[in-house]
C-alpha cells in the first residue's frame, strides 16, 4: 500500500510517493510553476474572488492528478493522502471559503457576509475533491494555528524545532509568500511578507524554480563561478565565466547544462555585484547593462530591482517582528531558514543583502518543511492529534503587514534604498526620525549549519520527475476585438494567443500557469478598443 504527501506552494506543487510499509520514499514529483494566474498568493486570492474559484480550485487538482501519474506507482493500491501548504492554497485546493482571508477588518467581513472559516485539522474523502484514487482514500490536512497563521507556518515551527529553544529566535520559510516567526520566551510574533516572486526565480527574465538546469549559486574570485542544480536537484560545479561578456574561462562539469537562473542565484549574483562594483543600485554597470552567466543566462536590471524588493519586504517584515516584541537587533543572535531558497541560497550572501538580520551569529538551513510535515502525516496519521493540540497550544501574536505602520515606514526607506540609491546613513536617520531602531551594520562572520543538502532531501530510489505542461487555457471572445494582438504583444510573460472564432471573430486564450494575473493586467490597459476584460475569460479544456 501506498501514501502521497503534497505540499501545494505559491510557487508550485511537490509530491512524494511513500510505501507504507517501509516507510521509505519511492519517488517524487514536482511542478515548476502554479497553474493559477498569478505571480503570488494575493493574485490567486483575487482570482477565486473576482474570475472564478471553482477553475483555480480545479487548476490545482488537475495538477495533482498529473503529478500522481507520474510517481510511477500503482494508483489503485493508494490508501492515503497528506497535504501541507498555508491557509490559501489549502483553502483553494478543498474549495472552501477564502474571503475570509481577503479582508482583514470584521466590518469589511460582515458587509460581505462572510464568516471566518475554521482551519482546524481534517480528514476528508479523497474523491470527493477530484483527486484520482480509490473510492474511501482519506485526505490529511493539518491545522492552521489560527485562520491567517497556517498549517505551513506549523510545519516551519515543528520541523525546525523553534518551540523547544529557550534563546530569541526567528524562522523564516523563504518563499513567495514569506511566512516567519519571532519566539521570544514563550511568545511567538508571526507575519507573512508578500516578498514577490523573485525569492523563487520567478518575474526574473531567465529565472526558474529550483529544478534541474538551474544556476543556484555564485562565486566571485575574481572571474564568476556558476553552480548548477544536477538532475537530482544537487549543486555541482558549473563554468567560471567573465561576467561583463559571459564567456567562458573555464569549463565545469555542468559546462552546457544552465537553463535558466533560481531565486539563491539571483541573491548570489547580486550580493557580488555590489560587492565588486558590477552593481551600483538600481543600475549594473556593465558595458551593456547585464550581468552574463553561464550557457547565456543574463541578469538585466529590471531582474536586479525586482529582486531588490524581495530584499526590502524582508528585512522590513523582520524589523516590524523585532519592534513588536520590543527587540534590539543584538539581541537576536539565531536564526533558522527554510523552503528551497532557504535550502539553496549562500546564507552569508542572503544576509549581505538584508534577507537575514545582520546580528545573526547562528544561522540553521532547513529544506522543505511543508513537504516534510505531509509526509510525517502520510507516515503516520495519529500525528494529527499531536499536531491539533500544538496548533491550540501556540501563543501567536499574528502581526498583518499590509496595515502595519512599522512595516509601512520600513518599507518605504527600503525601497528607496534599494531603487532610488538612498545612503545607508539617511535611511537609518529616516527610521530614528519615526522611532524605529536603526539597521546595525554586520559585525561577525556567521556559522552556517546546513541540515539538508537540497531542499527536498530524499528523492526516492525512482528519483524526481519534473511537470512542466501544467494549467489550461482561460479564454473569451470580447464584442469590439480587432484582433490586432495589442494585448498579445503587451504580456510579458507571452501567455495569450489569438485565433479565428467566436461572435467577434476572435478568441482570446491566456495559459493560466504563465499568465500574472489580476496584479498585471497590462493586456487589459494595451486595448485599444478597451473591450479585453481578464475577469470575464472562462475556463476552456485546451490544455497549456
Amino acid at each position: 500500500m501506498y501514501g502521497i504527501a503534497i505540499d501545494v506552494g505559491t510557487s508550485g506543487t511537490r509530491m512524494h510517493a511513500v510505501d507504507l510499509a517501509s516507510k521509505k520514499i519511492i519517488s517524487t514529483a514536482i511542478t515548476v510553476r502554479h497553474p493559477v494566474p498569478g505571480a503570488n498568493v494575493m493574485d490567486h486570492l483575487t482570482f477565486c474572488i473576482e474570475v472564478n474559484q471553482d477553475v483555480a480550485h480545479q487548476l490545482l487538482i488537475d495538477t495533482s492528478n498529473k503529478l500522481m501519474k507520474m510517481l510511477d506507482i500503482d494508483l489503485s493500491k493508494v490508501e492515503r493522502v497528506a497535504i501541507c501548504g498555508n491557509p490559501i492554497q489549502l483553502s483553494i485546493y478543498q474549495n472552501m471559503e477564502v474571503r475570509d482571508l481577503a479582508f482583514a477588518m470584521p466590518n469589511a467581513l460582515r458587509a460581505r457576509g462572510v464568516e471566518i472559516q475554521k482551519r482546524d485539522a481534517a480528514v476528508l474523502n479523497a474523491v470527493d475533491l477530484g483527486l484520482e484514487l480509490p473510492d474511501g482514500v482519506q485526505l490529511y490536512v493539518p491545522p492552521a494555528i489560527r485562520h491567517e497563521i497556517g498549517a505551513d507556518a506549523l510545519a516551519m515551527m515543528y520541523k525546525t524545532g523553534l518551540l523547544e529553544r529557550k534563546e530569541n529566535v526567528l524562522v523564516t520559510d523563504y518563499g513567495t509568500n514569506a511566512e516567519m516567526a519571532l519566539k521570544v520566551g514563550d511568545d511567538i510574533y508571526t507575519g507573512s511578507a508578500a516578498a514577490g516572486p523573485a525569492i523563487e526565480g520567478q518575474s526574473i527574465k531567465a529565472g526558474m524554480l529550483a529544478s534541474p538546469g538551474a544556476i543556484s549559486d555564485i562565486n566571485a574570485d575574481p572571474d564568476w563561478k556558476c553552480t548548477i542544480l544536477d538532475d537530482g536537484i544537487l549543486p555541482q560545479e558549473g563554468d567560471v565565466i567573465n561576467p561583463h561578456n559571459g564567456s567562458t574561462i573555464t569549463p565545469g562539469p555542468m559546462h552546457g547544462r544552465a537553463i535558466g537562473i533560481t531565486g539563491t542565484g539571483v541573491i548570489s549574483a547580486i550580493a557580488e555585484g555590489l560587492d565588486n562594483g558590477l552593481i551600483k543600485m538600481p543600475h549594473i554597470t556593465t558595458m551593456d547593462g547585464k550581468l552574463h552567466l553561464q550557457d547565456g543566462v543574463v541578469l538585466e536590471e529590471r531582474d536586479v530591482v525586482e529582486a531588490s524588493k524581495t530584499f526590502g519586504a524582508m528585512r522590513a517584515g523582520h524589523f516590524t517582528l523585532l519592534e513588536h516584541a520590543g527587540l534590539k537587533f543584538e539581541e537576536l543572535d539565531i536564526m533558522y531558514m527554510s523552503g528551497a531558497s532557504g535550502t539553496y541560497v549562500d546564507a552569508v550572501k542572503a544576509q549581505r543583502v538584508g534577507l537575514l538580520p545582520p546580528s545573526c551569529g547562528q544561522i540553521y538551513q532547513f529544506g522543505n518543511t511543508s513537504l516534510a510535515l505531509a509526509l510525517d502525516l502520510v507516515r503516520d496519521p495519529e500525528l494529527m492529534d499531536k499536531l491539533q493540540s500544538l496548533a491550540n497550544s501556540i501563543r501567536a501574536n499574528h502581526i498583518m503587514f499590509a496595515t502595519d505602520k512599522v512595516f509601512e515606514k520600513v518599507f518605504v526607506q527600503e525601497l528607496a534604498y534599494w531603487t532610488e540609491g538612498m545612503p545607508m546613513e539617511v535611511y537609518n536617520m529616516m527610521l530614528e526620525m519615526s522611532d524605529i531602531q536603526t539597521l546595525p551594520e554586520i559585525t561577525k562572520v556567521p556559522k552556517v549549519t546546513r541540515t539538508v543538502l537540497r531542499d527536498i532531501p530524499d528523492l526516492g530510489f525512482k528519483g524526481l520527475k519534473v511537470l512542466r505542461d501544467i494549467g489550461i487555457y482561460v479564454k473569451g471572445s470580447f464584442d469590439g476585438c480587432t484582433g490586432c494582438e495589442a494585448c498579445l504583444n503587451e504580456c510579458p510573460e507571452r501567455a495569450i494567443k489569438i485565433q479565428q472564432g467566436g461572435q467577434s471573430g476572435y478568441i482570446l486564450e491566456v495559459a493560466s500557469d504563465l499568465c500574472n494575473g489580476t496584479a498585471c493586467l497590462r493586456c487589459e490597459r494595451a486595448c485599444p478598443q478597451k473591450c479585453f476584460q481578464f475577469k470575464e475569460l472562462t475556463k476552456s479544456l485546451a490544455k497549456a
